[in-house]
């Protein structure tokens, strides 16, 4: 017992020490080479392969800034230029059409190369966590597990998409709390509709009368991540069979000035 909690506070210690780090070029994860990020972004991310062709020149330009200034790096795994991309992509689909907007609470992204545990253990124990956003010593920290990354990103892969989900959940986060109710996107806009939405489905996941994944109902963060999984993955799915949470999303998401105002954000 003594030296698995010895072992579990050295890991802990590696971890600590590996965000710290000063960033450096090959420290950040990013390649000395310039990736050819379209190439990449055709062929394995779907939602840019519905963009029109000078909105797939701005998301590319958007991943290619989100890698210059977040650091990538993989524990017990090896990272390459198509882990990174979709690492970047699934930060900038759910803000792609908030303008020149970006992320101010992510600093770093760690890929473990399978689920981990609440000790940040990957390879023992009981482990089903697939991504977490850190808090406390780790703020501004994402853990994601490589294979769930993937997985969101192939096609036949549901309705979910972890990396997605976290990154909503710094959405989320913006406006200076994660509760579920997005300030930001709401964007002056009254909560109390998206409020009862979100108790009016909750509802129905109890009753087993939703297809949305019952982990929306550990609380309204987590709900509104969930939905926004779905919304991303399979737009025309949930649209029909969750018109009004889609129009609600869609307003957030693809806000008809193209804008989030910088001074709606806190941090």
């Amino acid at each position: 017992m003594l030296t698995a909690v010895i072992l579990s506070a050295l890991f802990l210690l590696a971890i600590v020490v590996l965000l710290s780090r000063k960033p450096r070029r090959q420290a950040e994860g990013i390649p000395e080479h310039k990736p050819d990020y379209k190439a990449i972004l055709q062929k394995e991310v779907l939602f840019y392969r519905q963009l029109m062709e000078e909105e797939k020149n701005d998301f590319a330009q958007k991943v290619a800034s989100f890698l210059e200034k977040t650091r990538i790096e993989g524990i017990g795994t090896e990272i390459n230029d198509k882990d990174r991309v979709l690492v970047a992509a699934s930060a900038i689909i759910p803000i792609f059409r908030f303008g020149n907007w970006r992320y101010k609470n992510i600093t770093n992204v760690i890929l473990y190369p399978d689920t981990f545990n609440h000790d940040f253990q990957y390879s023992e124990g009981e482990r089903n966590i697939m991504g977490m956003v850190g808090n406390g010593f780790m703020n501004g920290q994402m853990i994601l597990s490589k294979s769930a990354l993937h997985h969101g990103f192939r096609e036949p892969g549901g309705n979910e998409n972890t990396a997605i989900h976290e990154f909503v959940h710094l959405l989320d986060a913006a406006d200076g709390s994660v509760d579920g109710i997005p300030e930001l996107l709401l964007n002056n806009i009254s909560s109390l509709p998206w409020i009862k939405a979100m108790e009016k489905e909750i509802s129905r996941i109890e009753k087993g009368k939703s297809d949305i994944n019952p982990y929306a109902l550990t609380n309204e963060a987590e709900f509104f991540a969930v939905v926004s999984e779905y919304f991303f993955e399979k737009p025309a799915k949930f649209k029909e069979k969750h018109p009004a949470l889609y129009e609600m999303l869609d307003k957030m998401f693809n806000p008809e000035n193209n804008s989030i105002p910088h001074s709606h954000i806190k941090y």
